[in-house]
Formats: C-alpha cells, structure tokens, sequence
C-alpha cells in the first residue's frame, strides 16, 4: 500500500488569485505521482504562518498522512515563514533532507544558501519543505527520492533495507 503524501503550495500572490499558474505545485505533484505515493490532498494557501501550521497539523494527525511536501515560502523574505511554521509543528529534525537539497540547488544557483527549507517528524508524517522554484522541485526530488522512500519506511516501523 502506498504511503499518502499532501502536497501544500505556499505562496499568498497565487492563494489571492494572482493568474499565474501554480508551476511548482504542478511539478510537485508529478515527483510525487513518480514516487508512487497515494495523493490525499493538494492545496494552495498563503504566507500566513497559522495558516501553515494548520494545514500541517491537519494532514498530519486528522488525515494520518505519512508524508506533507511543501513548496514555496523558504527563502529569507520577510513573508516566508513554511521554514518557522514546520518547525513549530515537529517533533524531530531531519537535516540532512534539507541539507542534501540545497547541495542539489548549488549547481543550478548562484543563490542555492538562501534557502531556509527544513524537514521533520510529526508522530509519524515526515514533512518536507521544498524551495518554490518550478526548476528546484526536480532538481531536489532527485537528490532525496530515495532516502524519503527509506525513510518513510522506517517512520512507519516497516521492513526497509539499510
């Protein structure tokens, strides 16, 4: 049985109803659609850090998600708040994802530092902050596709190799 994802887009412009397409969260669909995973839930919503902790709260512990990806709201502007939101709703950290994604970015961006993306542990959902750049989301995806599958599994007690 595949592990159920949801995939939050943060980005206040495109909640309010900007016109522009929501490329980041489209592309973050597809990672997850390769991945396997079984998709309870997509949503786009503002830079409002309640609005944030909310919906992770709600996808972790009321819909018993094993994985929430986000993608924008990580960079050092003052309304990028995803990084302080999934902090405030975790249990653990787990740096090296985010680590290993900014590594990704480095090659493709002069600006890769900038991203304050994180990544933990709500009982048993891992959550992931992806940068919002439609590029970033393959770029990154590559560099953790398989260790989210390794972790996953070991969140949920199951059988994995190590």
């Amino acid at each position: 049985m595949p592990a159920r994802v949801a995939l939050l887009t943060i980005s206040s412009s495109r909640a309010a109803g900007s016109g522009r397409l929501d490329e980041s969260g489209a592309r973050l669909l597809e990672f997850a659609r390769g991945l396997g995973l079984e998709i309870a839930g997509t949503e786009l919503i503002g830079d409002e850090r309640a609005s944030i902790e909310e919906r992770l709260r709600h996808y972790s512990d009321v819909e018993g998600c094993e994985l929430i990806l986000t993608t924008g709201g990580t960079g050092v502007a003052p309304s990028d708040l995803t990084p302080e939101a999934t902090l405030a709703v975790i249990e653990r950290e787990v740096p090296g994802i985010a680590e290993a994604m900014r590594d990704a970015s480095r090659a493709h961006t002069r600006h890769w530092m900038l991203s304050r993306a994180v990544a933990g542990i709500r009982g048993g959902c891992l959550i992931v902050n992806f940068p919002g750049s439609p590029a970033s989301i393959e770029q990154s995806g590559e560099a953790i596709g398989d260790a989210l599958e390794h972790a996953l599994a070991l969140i949920s007690e199951r059988p994995s190799s190590h």
